[in-house]
């Protein structure tokens, strides 16, 4: 099974989270688990293929208090970035 990967990048405060290829509801359960536990203001930067997570995402973050930057098309994949609140 593809995705679920997981990278930090501890010099700018980026966090990478690979969710390509899992469907809805698990992006955003991986989003919501590796937010809580990054710091406040960090930066989760998740690709996804699914395209639920286009709305999905942005009210999840909007419920939970995180910040929801944008998303771009890289191809298949969508770039989502989340500012941890």
């Amino acid at each position: 099974m593809k995705g679920a990967g997981v990278a930090d990048r501890a010099e700018d405060g980026v966090v990478e989270l690979d969710c390509a290829g899992l469907l809805c509801p698990l992006p955003v359960l991986k989003a919501r688990k590796r937010l809580l536990a990054m710091a406040p203001g960090a930066v989760l930067h998740l690709r996804a293929t699914d395209p639920m997570a286009a709305i999905d995402l942005p009210h999840f973050c909007a419920g939970a208090g995180h910040a929801f930057l944008g998303a771009e098309a890289e191809g298949a994949v969508t770039l989502y970035r989340i500012r941890r609140g």
